[in-house]
């Protein structure tokens, strides 16, 4: 069975981050997995800046679900009041881990998910530079492929590798950075 994961919301707001996520979860080297809820709050987030519409962003959405095989979690509300978290609204994201046997949740936001709590579930939090960054020790040619795919398809502007690279950096992935620096004739 692959490694599962529930993508956190914090880490599908930054429109580069969300795109190497994705890119990496059609690649199926792991099942990568969100709910509605999360959805909805990454979307939020991204609404707050005015940068883009609704619509533009449930197009987003509606292309995430569509890509990737059976990403979208469900019948998992139950199971939210028997959590408890230092912030109650991450309760879902837990939840949804408890029901699809996630092996792991991919966050930024480490202290608000304590060992303490996903422990008796076997579920870990990974950073996403950790995360991306074990995936390329796992596989390489498919990681640097998803990852070059990313970079070719910027048209405004097209950025260069070194410029995609410091995108990568800005999006809080210094050690993706620093291994890709190592591919980058392939990417």
């Amino acid at each position: 069975m692959k490694f599962s994961v529930i993508y956190d919301a914090c880490v599908l707001y930054p429109a580069p981050l969300r795109d190497t996520l994705m890119r990496l979860a059609v690649t199926d080297l792991f099942n990568a997995r969100w709910t509605d809820d999360i959805h909805e709050e990454w979307i939020r987030a991204v609404l707050r800046t005015g940068k883009h519409s609704k619509e533009n962003l449930e197009y987003v959405r509606a292309l995430m679900d569509e890509n990737v095989r059976d990403a979208k979690v469900i019948g998992y509300d139950s199971l939210i009041p028997t959590i408890e978290l230092p912030d109650p609204d991450d309760r879902h994201v837990v939840a949804a881990a408890i029901r699809c046997n996630a092996d792991a949740i991919v966050t930024f936001n480490r202290k608000d998910f304590p060992a303490s709590v996903l422990d008796q579930y076997a579920i870990d939090i990974i950073h996403p530079d950790d995360f991306i960054c074990y995936q390329i020790d796992l596989n390489p040619p498919t990681v640097c492929e998803a990852i070059r795919k990313q970079r070719q398809a910027l048209r405004n502007p097209p950025k260069n590798v070194d410029e995609f690279l410091i995108t990568l950096q800005k999006q809080g992935l210094p050690q993706t950075v620093s291994i890709l620096k190592q591919y980058a004739e392939f990417i």
